[in-house]
């Protein structure tokens, strides 16, 4: 048992050789080592596994039918916004695309009411009206449906950090998918030209809905697409890596230098969404090899014990706790109850008086209150 051994036998900290990531427009770039202390480690497990665990509950009550509509999935690429909550701030902003619930819970926001939220229930964190695509918090600006149109937002964003000189910068997250939108590169060209706080991240899992990412672009170095704008790719793989790239690009945002392109070359287990097998276009033996080579969890798991930060108990009685409260979470989200019809309008607007909506036809309205 882990109670049995005392803590004082593991390490306090460790240092690991990261993966050199590649620059674009840059004359050095981040470290090729990274120092992560004990508590970050068992932070950074419990948070990746809390999020796989919490992705494969949505996918079984998808398949029971309680969770309806669109619901993308975010298993496989836990390093990367956990990596990225480990190097801002909780001041600083962020805003991404429709697979957001990994984001959603770095950014603060318990399970149980993202599940809540993907039954359509009133404790969700949307009070049940955001479903999958849209879920926000303090900070956190969805979970956007629009392919590509949450960029020129961060954009948005980024120059409210910029006006009231606060020191914030906005991470804006797009997938390879979205990255030959011409709205992107319009949004670069803003940020260039008034240097604007932002990273713009581009997560890269090769496929962008079911077309591989060298059919659909005639470039994939994706962390070159801001041609004057520089760039970086990383192992998206890689808590560690992460972290040490956006630590490197958020100080390089706050220091007035303007925008910065970040790709993290990163892979998704399940397919594009729930109605997606995710195998018609790629094989199963593909799946397999990344998730027994290159899984973000196992690495972090194999660094930590071959590293005396943990023991593999330790790591096993997380795992037992978070299915624990996994289960508690999916039991709220399928006993809440639905919001009521009458709110339908409701929270329209922040800070407003309360006003109808027209329903479906012109004699059904609903009142909205903020």
């Amino acid at each position: 048992m882990v109670a049995s051994r005392n803590y004082g036998d593991f390490a306090s900290e460790a240092t690991f050789e990261i993966k050199q990531c590649d620059l674009h427009r840059l004359e050095e770039g981040p470290g090729t080592t990274a120092v992560m202390t004990r508590e970050e480690g068992l932070q950074y497990y419990k948070t990746m596994q809390t999020i796989r665990r919490m992705e494969l509950k949505a996918d079984q009550l998808y398949k029971q039918k309680i969770i309806r509509g669109f619901c993308h999935l975010y298993d496989g690429q836990e390093a990367c916004c956990v990596g990225i909550e480990a190097a801002i701030k909780p001041t600083d902003h962020v805003i991404t695309a429709y697979r957001a619930h990994g984001f959603t819970y770095t950014r603060g926001v318990p399970i149980r009411e993202i599940l809540a939220e993907l039954t359509g229930r009133k404790g969700g964190c949307a009070k049940g009206k955001g479903g999958s695509m849209h879920m926000y918090t303090k900070n956190f600006y969805g979970g956007n449906g629009i392919v590509g149109a949450q960029v020129p937002l961060g954009a948005g964003v980024a120059l409210a950090c910029k006006y009231f000189a606060k020191n914030e910068i906005c991470v804006a997250l797009y997938g390879d998918g979205a990255a030959n939108q011409g709205q992107i590169f319009e949004t670069y060209n803003m940020a260039a030209l008034w240097k604007l706080p932002c990273i713009f991240v581009c997560e890269n899992n090769r496929y962008g809905m079911g077309t591989s990412v060298e059919r659909a672009a005639a470039s994939t170095d994706y962390y070159k697409r801001g041609y004057f704008i520089p760039g970086l790719r990383v192992d998206g793989m890689d808590v560690l890596c992460v972290r040490e790239a956006v630590k490197f690009a958020a100080e390089y945002c706050r220091a007035g230098k303007g925008p910065l392109v970040m790709e993290l070359q990163t892979y998704r287990y399940h397919g594009h969404s729930m109605s997606d097998p995710g195998i018609s276009y790629r094989t199963r033996e593909e799946i397999q090899e990344v998730r027994s080579k290159s899984d973000p969890i196992t690495l972090l798991k194999d660094r930590m014990v071959n590293n005396n930060l943990a023991s593999v108990e330790e790591l096993k009685e997380i795992d037992v706790a978070v299915r624990k409260e996994i289960e508690e979470a999916a039991q709220f989200a399928t006993t809440d109850p639905e919001p009521p019809l009458e709110e339908l309008g409701h929270h329209i607007y922040f800070n407003e008086p309360p006003f109808e909506v027209r329903g479906p036809n012109q004699w059904i309205k609903y009142k909205s209150v903020s």
